[in-house]
């Protein structure tokens, strides 16, 4: 394995029950399963080398929080090696699904296999920092489309407007992630946002609300008072406001790919803050049950 990569900060220890009573099958969208890498290696291409995610630690998180369901996304530091997320879901008892990673090398008998074994979607990028291209998307959507799988496209706001007409024209679900990244100190007037609104009105397209710790601006994740990472509350607000039925969230736990000190969120912060952005207890449940479960597990 390489040695010289750098290394991501852990999760926090301590996670928090939320403030508000969970509702039954609240899901989680967006974890990661992080080895262990003496079952499952990670890959040798990959950008750093991400804490340490075991399915047990997870259970963990589930357990205090009162999370039941969950959506285990392939994280590219296991590049197209999906084993550790399908442990995760062949352990969950029924109450997690999957969204892979796979490429022009993988064959349509793999891409079934990975169906059987619980995946529902896939996750591909338009960033800076990684592989990725709207061809290497076009090709794989008509065989996304032949499984019934979703698109999860983890894109950054650049890449959002300059790929906006590929992006209009994709056939199948397709989940923006993390919000685009649209940053909360460029106002919910930014191009990239108004543009993530205006596909909204578009019942193909939905919205994951995660990550909010990587897009605020607010340097520490502990605040003396209210809560860490608010000034993403009012993006997410707009989202709900315009797509109730086809907003969903995520923790982004282990929170790999963080390296700044202060910065790893709690999950019962980051349940709190999702239901200060829904605002009632009837979107929060659409959010946490209903649209995820429409989603991935109908």
């Amino acid at each position: 394995m390489p040695n010289d990569l750098p290394y991501a900060l852990p999760p926090d220890p301590n996670t928090k029950p939320p403030s508000f009573e969970m509702p039954d099958k609240a899901c989680d969208t967006h974890f990661h399963i992080f080895g262990p890498p003496d079952r499952f290696p990670f890959s040798e291409t990959r950008r750093y080398t991400p804490p340490g995610g075991p399915f047990e630690h997870y259970r963990n998180v589930q357990e205090i929080t009162g999370l039941t369901r969950g959506i285990a996304v392939q994280p590219t530091a296991h590049g197209m090696d999906n084993s550790a997320i399908l442990d995760a879901v062949e352990r969950s008892e029924g109450n997690m699904r999957a969204v892979v990673r796979f490429n022009d090398q993988t064959t349509d008998e793999e891409l079934e296999a990975l169906h059987e074994a619980g995946a529902r979607g896939a996750r591909f990028s338009l960033m800076s920092d990684r592989p990725g291209s709207a061809e290497m998307i076009k090709h794989a959507l008509p065989r996304m489309e032949k499984l019934g799988w979703s698109l999860v496209l983890h894109v950054e706001t650049d890449h959002f407007i300059d790929n906006e007409a590929f992006i209009r024209g994709i056939p199948i679900p397709t989940v923006i992630d993390h919000m685009a990244r649209c940053r909360p100190a460029d106002g919910i007037d930014q191009p990239g946002f108004r543009l993530m609104l205006d596909l909204l009105k578009d019942d193909r397209f939905w919205v994951k609300i995660c990550s909010v710790d990587k897009i605020s601006a607010i340097p520490q994740a502990r605040v003396e008072s209210g809560l860490p990472f608010s000034d993403v509350i009012p993006l997410g607000q707009a989202v709900i406001d315009l797509a109730p039925d086809r907003t969903i969230w995520g923790t982004d736990w282990p929170h790999g790919n963080t390296f700044t000190p202060g910065r790893i969120p709690n999950e019962g912060d980051l349940l709190d803050i999702i239901a200060a952005m829904a605002g009632d207890q009837n979107q929060l449940h659409k959010i946490l049950v209903e649209n995820p479960d429409r989603l991935y597990f109908s």
